[in-house]
């Protein structure tokens, strides 16, 4: 008898979405799987701010250990959510074709706030590279935490006195909630590995890296990696607003970057078009160079605001 793919996974409808994609993609090649909600400490504590937690892997800890105990054969993650350094015994088996990139804003009423000079408008997101980006181009708006799943958001963002909030698209695209009152963020630097879905198993499951080997999208592995060497070179995670985005065009890697200060007043950026076959090392040179030109001086700056 074929054994049964135990497929761990958080219990909000996003990750439930993208587990059961992983589930249907193992079932179409004929493996016999089952899903394991598992609860993650990022899901129990929805008033602390991200950045207050000591957020590296917060969403992820909790079925990392699954796995490593063997109550599951293999976890599904948002890639945003991994740290860029994965535990021991533990390996990527499978980054899944990405899906939407960018970010939106969801409005109560309108979206003319935005063309107010002077107004304070209040708009709600838990990301520091959201927040710093967002105030650089709105210094005179408040900006209010916003923790929880999607659901539980869009429900917090109708019942605040608020203007707005910023969510992934992917989020809700995927789950069919993107409400009609919302606009594509084009001038927002994503998230490094933003919109991409990564499957993990341990190191020694030599049948569960065999399965997840066809669901493996090359082109979506070799763009976030770039961006998850920027942000490991950096040191970063939810605590530092970097943002990164690699993308294929032709033959060409296109890669943009920054990295900000937390009220992203002070900012780095880096833009790069290099021919795919010299793109590996991509992330981790455009990081030296960030470093280089004074980058060091915004993380030292703000680790001692922590």
């Amino acid at each position: 008898m074929q054994k049964e793919i135990r497929i761990g996974t958080r219990e909000s409808q996003l990750a439930l979405w993208q587990a059961n994609l992983v589930k249907d993609l193992l079932a179409a090649q004929g493996f016999a799987t089952t899903l394991v909600p598992i609860k993650s400490e990022g899901d129990i504590d929805l008033v602390t701010p991200l950045y207050e937690i000591g957020v590296q892997g917060i969403f992820t800890k909790t079925l990392d250990i699954a796995l490593l105990n063997n109550r599951i054969d293999i976890a599904v993650h948002s890639l945003k959510d991994v740290p860029t350094q994965l535990p021991k015994n533990i390996i990527q088996a499978a980054v899944l074709e990405r899906g939407p990139v960018k970010d939106l804003l969801v409005y109560k009423q309108d979206t003319a706030f935005l063309e107010q000079p002077g107004y304070a408008a209040n708009v709600a997101t838990s990301s520091l590279r959201r927040k710093a980006q967002w105030q650089r181009r709105f210094p005179q708006h408040q900006i209010h935490n916003l923790r929880g799943n999607v659901n539980t958001r869009l429900k917090k963002l109708a019942e605040e006195n608020w203007d707005a909030a910023i969510f992934a698209a992917a989020g809700l695209e995927r789950i069919h909630l993107r409400p009609a009152q919302s606009i594509e963020l084009d001038w927002m630097l994503p998230a490094p590995a933003q919109g991409a879905v990564v499957v993990v198993c341990r190191e020694d499951d030599a049948f569960c890296r065999e399965a997840c080997a066809p669901l493996h999208h090359t082109v979506t592995a070799l763009c976030t990696q770039i961006e998850r060497d920027f942000l490991r070179i950096l040191m970063g995670g939810c605590t530092t607003p970097i943002s990164a985005y690699a993308h294929i065009e032709g033959d060409t890697l296109l890669f943009a970057a920054e990295l900000s200060s937390l009220d992203g007043l002070t900012f780095l950026e880096t833009h790069r078009q290099v021919p795919v076959q010299q793109a590996a090392d991509l992330g981790k040179t455009a990081a030296e160079e960030i470093l280089a030109k004074g980058g060091d001086k915004i993380v030292a700056a703000i680790r001692d605001a922590k």
